[in-house]
């Protein structure tokens, strides 16, 4: 729901008028870690573009805030239609906040989300040499295959319930209220 993370970050889903907050943080990313994230080299008008995509397409995005900053991301997308079951994730957690258990949280977040949502299929893809990645995939139990250089990780969600529902809804209530705390806390901060 609210859980504390390494340095007393918080995980809580981002707003549409946080777009840029999500954008800044794709930003931030060094080179290997956008490369893991896109699955390639990008460019900054790629990632401002692909933030704009996102809102656009109705991506639900989970975000690693340490002092009200955005330090690590989960998006889910959709596939298709947006009634079609199919979704993909996508992970980035800045270099410094790696290997903390973020990637952890965000998946376990991203899973309620598109079980909630009727995902049947989840699907992330990750660099061949993404490591890390595959091993959270195989954490919650993903089916990884090799395609052309990359590695294909599908994870079938199970259907929603009362209690995965309610889940979600006191996650987005603490989600609001930190948010707003945060927006506050950036207002009154001395200059």
């Amino acid at each position: 729901m609210h859980e504390l993370m390494p340095d007393g970050g918080v995980i809580r889903k981002l707003w549409l008028h946080e777009a840029h907050i999500y954008r800044d943080h794709l930003l931030r990313l060094d080179m290997a870690s956008r490369r893991s994230r896109f699955g390639g080299a990008v460019s900054d008008d790629h990632i401002r573009r692909h933030v704009d995509d996102s809102i656009m397409l109705d991506a639900v995005i989970h975000g690693f805030f340490v002092d009200g900053v955005l330090r690590g991301a989960a998006e889910l997308r959709p596939i298709g239609s947006r009634f079609s079951g199919e979704a993909e994730a996508a992970f980035s957690v800045e270099k410094a906040w790696q290997s903390h258990g973020v990637g952890s949280e965000l998946l376990s977040r991203t899973l309620l989300v598109a079980r909630n949502r009727g995902v049947k299929f989840l699907r992330m893809l990750c660099l061949a040499e993404n490591r890390r990645m595959q091993q959270l995939a195989r954490k919650f139990d993903a089916d990884l295959r090799f395609d052309f250089g990359s590695v294909i990780g599908e994870v079938t969600a199970p259907r929603p319930t009362p209690i995965s529902v309610v889940r979600e809804a006191l996650t987005d209530s603490f989600s609001v209220a930190n948010a707003m705390l945060d927006a506050q806390t950036r207002f009154f901060k001395p200059t």
